[in-house]
């Protein structure tokens, strides 16, 4: 279907406005929300996605993507929920508590839900508490930690201990990432999943909730 193709395509290439009116077209046109969703919109995510991991785009161009991405999805959201369609999975995602940095915790979230994942964002400098009483309230399959500096990644551990506290280190899944961190960190404070950039983390996540459905 040539609408779904131009979906993708002006995703790609960050044309929020196009996106937003070609969704509604095919909306009007009676496609299934849930095609228009996984062959539109997602597959230019996953496009875009590929790319980035290939360093072929760069930050500010996934930026634009994914602003058209949420563009379009708005006008899906209500349309899914009526139809029924569940999220592939649900995470919730911060930079750990004494860090500010959010530009690499956005970039994931962005490719997360460009991947058809629900992501609950706690902003930057959050406790091992509010990422625990988060997963555990909205029913999170996974917690995703992100830390800039090597003097707060040791907080990492700490929710990985708050979650086994907690009892709920069997349903919850724990993922690492930044800078400094590496995958024998992840292994060291038991957490289950450490990768390298955005989109191999959007990748993992969907696994993830795979492997706990």
């Amino acid at each position: 279907m040539s609408i779904l193709t131009d979906i993708s395509e002006n995703l790609q290439r960050g044309k929020a406005k196009v996106v937003k009116e070609l969704v509604q077209q095919a909306i009007d046109e009676g496609i299934p929300v849930k095609q228009i969703l996984d062959e539109g919109l997602l597959d230019g995510m996953n496009v875009i996605g590929e790319k980035f991991k290939n360093n072929e785009v760069f930050v500010p161009e996934v930026l634009v993507a994914a602003r058209a991405m949420n563009m379009g999805a708005t006008l899906l959201k209500p349309l899914l929920a009526e139809a029924g369609v569940e999220a592939t999975g649900k995470v919730c995602i911060g930079t750990v508590k004494g860090d500010l940095h959010d530009i690499g915790k956005n970039l994931v979230k962005m490719m997360m839900e460009g991947k058809g994942l629900e992501v609950v964002d706690l902003g930057t400098d959050v406790d091992p508490e509010t990422y625990v009483r988060t997963a555990k309230e909205q029913n999170c399959q996974i917690i995703c930690c992100s830390a800039l500096l090597t003097t707060t990644m040791g907080v990492m551990g700490e929710v990985v201990k708050k979650a086994e506290e907690e009892g709920i280190r069997d349903k919850v899944r724990i993922m690492v990432g930044g800078a400094p961190v590496t995958d024998a960190f992840c292994q060291q404070i038991g957490a289950d999943k450490y990768t390298p950039d955005a989109a191999s983390a959007a990748d993992a996540a969907v696994e993830l909730c795979k492997s706990l459905a």
